[in-house]
């Protein structure tokens, strides 16, 4: 009785918003907007995650993202809202509050925010010609960018000891320059290479160093849901048990 009399108003609610929209499917709070059992819905479910629009929403909008959504969890819906206005609510609050202690996430370290403000990196990382302290740099500053990420969406209802956060940043940090690092010393002596085959390979020395890092923490799963499972029907609901991001929490047990 009690669970029925606890769904009955978001129920009302969500008929409401159903017949004030029929082009937005209903709106569900808490789950994805698009179907995640092929590739084109889980393509655009991460579309939405890494909207950068979401990065210049103001606080009024918010705030009332916020307040919609408290409305129609609690039955109070006002009349005329749509399914639409209840998506973009959810993508606005999704995108830049953390859903476990509810405090806005740094502007850089949100995924709406991983192209606009990795992007400058990814250029860094491609530079031709670089030293060895450019490439030390640039493999810091994108192993710094990622660690930061991580940690601000962490799953913060199970706490981690500071520690564990340094290790893996430490380690994530000495293995990409090893890698760039060693990689660039092997090309340059590499007396086979005519020297324009020798710049076009060191284009693509960042590739490794980042993508055997990724491969590394993969059974872990401690980093960010990686927009390549969505390529991977088998990779979903994602079955690593430590998942730590809030989507993956969210999208890998099925309902």
């Amino acid at each position: 009785m009690a669970d029925t009399a606890t769904t009955a108003p978001a129920a009302a609610a969500a008929a409401s918003a159903a017949s004030a929209s029929t082009d937005a499917p209903p709106f569900q709070l808490g789950k994805p907007r698009f179907q995640q059992t092929s590739f084109y819905g889980r393509f655009r479910h991460f579309l939405d995650i890494i909207d950068p629009r979401t990065l210049f929403v103001t606080e009024r909008r918010l705030r009332e993202a916020v307040q919609l959504l408290e409305d129609y969890k609690h039955g109070t819906l006002r009349p005329g809202v749509t399914n639409e206005q209840l998506w973009s609510a959810q993508k606005i609050k999704q995108a830049i509050l953390h859903p476990d202690t509810n405090e806005k996430i740094f502007m850089p370290f949100r995924m709406s925010g991983y192209i606009p403000f990795g992007t400058p990196i990814v250029v860094g990382l491609l530079l031709p010609n670089q030293t060895l302290a450019s490439t030390v740099f640039w493999q810091w500053l994108n192993q710094s960018h990622n660690a930061c990420v991580n940690y601000a969406n962490r799953n913060a209802t199970k706490p981690s000891p500071a520690s564990k956060f340094i290790q893996g940043y430490l380690g994530a940090v000495i293995s990409a320059v090893s890698i760039a690092v060693g990689l660039n010393v092997l090309v340059q002596k590499a007396n086979k290479f005519t020297p324009a085959t020798r710049l076009l390979v060191q284009r693509f020395v960042p590739f490794p160093a980042v993508e055997l890092l990724s491969c590394r923490r993969a059974p872990g799963c401690s980093s960010l849901c990686r927009a390549s499972c969505a390529w991977l029907p088998s990779a979903w609901p994602c079955h690593w048990p430590s998942a730590s991001s809030r989507r993956c929490r969210r999208l890998r047990r099925p309902n």
